[in-house]
């Protein structure tokens, strides 16, 4: 919710989504790191706690959303807030702005086991030792159920397919 404000942006009455590709992805395997692109300007973090999908997933309801979540990871969903500010004044998606390759680092995958309440833990993140987010995802606007509810009612979602979840407040500059 504080991101949503901190952004000056009314807090949404329903889960909207876009798209990143596959081609986005850093894992920790990857020896690359995230590539600024030429043209762009100002490139912002946003820490995410990142449901990993584990069964194929089609119209699904908030009841059994979380029957088909394999775990989780934390990601950072990179942006050239400069052409999504572009993109939402002309009322264009946002995927020029978050769809680079390299702008979406991904951590190593955490069991669902291992985080009994994902509604309850708190994210952060550091550049250069400095704690730039740190927040609970109990303030996420949309939990975990619903917003597979919302995106399964429009495409189906795979094994392996990866949610963002929203960020916490402290979105800044990555550089």
């Amino acid at each position: 919710m504080a991101h949503a404000l901190e952004l000056k942006n009314p807090l949404p009455k329903y889960p909207f989504f876009f798209l990143k590709p596959v081609s986005s992805l850093v894992t920790p395997d990857d020896v690359q790191q995230i590539v600024l692109p030429a043209g762009v300007g100002s490139v912002h973090h946003e820490a995410e706690l990142a449901v990993v999908i584990g069964k194929r997933a089609k119209n699904v309801g908030q009841d059994e959303a979380m029957d088909f979540v394999s775990g989780y990871a934390i990601a950072i969903d990179v942006t050239a807030r400069d052409l999504q500010e572009k993109a939402k004044s002309e009322g264009k998606p946002w995927t020029v702005a978050k769809g680079f390759d390299t702008f979406c680092p991904i951590s190593a995958f955490i069991s669902k086991e291992d985080i009994p309440d994902p509604h309850n833990v708190t994210l952060f993140l550091k550049i250069n030792g400095v704690t730039k987010q740190k927040d609970s995802t109990s303030l996420m606007i949309f939990k975990i159920p619903e917003l597979i509810a919302a995106v399964t009612k429009v495409m189906t979602l795979n094994e392996g397919d990866i949610i963002l979840t929203g960020t916490p407040k402290g979105v800044g500059p990555l550089w």
